[in-house]
């Protein structure tokens, strides 16, 4: 468990590569975040390392970090808390099955892999995913909110989120917790790729949680790199039938209609398809109008508000997919397109660590 402040900038799991690597070339040696993404690093760059190369580094690091910045706790379990602007959940960090789990989204392949080398070279899970218990009424929620001893961890993170931390070990309340953690199938929130990297483990670090106040944000998709400018996409949209309407630059999008922005430019395009607004623009404003494989470098998932200054041909403002749509497609047995669920508020990463085996 973490002593006192998680070392290094708090980036959120979801960060684009680019992002990352940005925040690492400003953050002062010696971070979290640093041997999450070890050949992101600027000196992992400037040496032209791969993952593979700059794991052993990571690992060192690693052990860096445990011995000062952290202290080895056992057999507990965490009620956690955090409240925020985008909302509030109190819920159970601990360890997790992962065949248990259900995936809500499909992943990027690449991703799996590159998350599940850095989990088999570190041997430690950094990061938790974020699981709902599928249920109207979740017992494990009542229970958090009555624990009112002092919490072990309490910090504010940058985003104005304050997050409470308790650790419980062996007993009755721990049974308990972990009784009404598993009360329901769970599926992921946030996490997927992490869960799918964590296969073949014996546990997934994660936070079930049901809220009560749990949100959907927006991810949208960034273009970058094509050459092609707003009015290239907006032509090659309209041969394909779909209705493409110049708008101003702070509208917002909406169930079944995309915004793409470039600049003080944006058009409006209606989705004739009915379903997951991101399966239609990966599948038919990317793939078949574009060309752009949405695995590509080209295509980057971008959550949340847009960053000042992000470097984009355009980018293509999706709205948020509601929570019932989400259950419904998990009910039935089915998946979310790959990074269209954007559940708040999230863990803060590195409060606590555990051994992966």
């Amino acid at each position: 468990m973490v002593r006192d402040r998680v070392p290094g900038p708090d980036v959120d799991e979801f960060a684009e590569p680019e992002r990352v690597v940005a925040a690492l070339a400003r953050a002062r040696p010696g971070t979290l975040l640093a041997v999450q993404h070890p050949h992101r690093t600027p000196a992992a760059l400037a040496a032209g390392l791969s993952l593979l190369d700059a794991l052993p580094h990571a690992v060192a690091e690693l052990a860096h970090l445990r011995s000062t910045a952290y202290r080895e706790v056992r057999d507990v379990v965490a009620p956690y808390r955090v409240d925020g602007p985008d909302g509030t959940a109190h819920g159970l960090l601990c360890l997790v099955d992962p065949a248990a789990v259900g995936h809500t989204e499909d992943v990027y392949p690449d991703v799996v892999a590159e998350r599940a080398r850095v989990l088999s070279g570190l041997g430690c899970l950094t990061s938790a995913a974020m699981l709902v218990p599928v249920a109207r009424e979740v017992r494990l929620t009542r229970l958090v909110a009555e624990v009112d001893d002092e919490p072990a961890v309490s910090v504010v993170d940058p985003g104005g989120r304050r997050h409470w931390l308790w650790l419980v070990g062996p007993g009755e309340r721990q049974d308990a917790l972990l009784a009404a953690a598993g009360e329901h199938p769970l599926m992921v929130a946030d996490g997927n790729h992490r869960v799918a990297a964590s296969a073949g483990l014996s546990g997934l670090l994660a936070l079930v949680t049901a809220g009560p106040d749990l949100r959907i944000g927006p991810i949208h998709r960034a273009v970058a790199g094509t050459g092609l400018s707003l009015s290239d996409m907006a032509a090659a949209w309209r041969a394909l039938g779909l209705a493409v309407t110049p708008v101003d630059a702070a509208t917002r999008p909406s169930p079944g209609a995309v915004v793409a922005a470039a600049g003080s430019a944006a058009v409006r395009v209606e989705l004739p398809s009915a379903g997951v607004d991101h399966a239609f623009v990966e599948s038919v404003l990317l793939d078949k109008a574009l060309g752009l494989d949405p695995e590509s470098p080209h295509v980057r998932p971008v959550t949340g508000d847009v960053p000042e200054g992000l470097a984009a041909d355009a980018v293509l403002l999706i709205a948020p997919v509601p929570l019932a749509d989400v259950l419904a497609v998990h009910e039935a047995g089915g998946r979310m397109p790959r990074k269209s669920t954007y559940f708040t508020p999230k863990p803060r990463s590195g409060l606590l660590l555990a051994e992966s085996g």
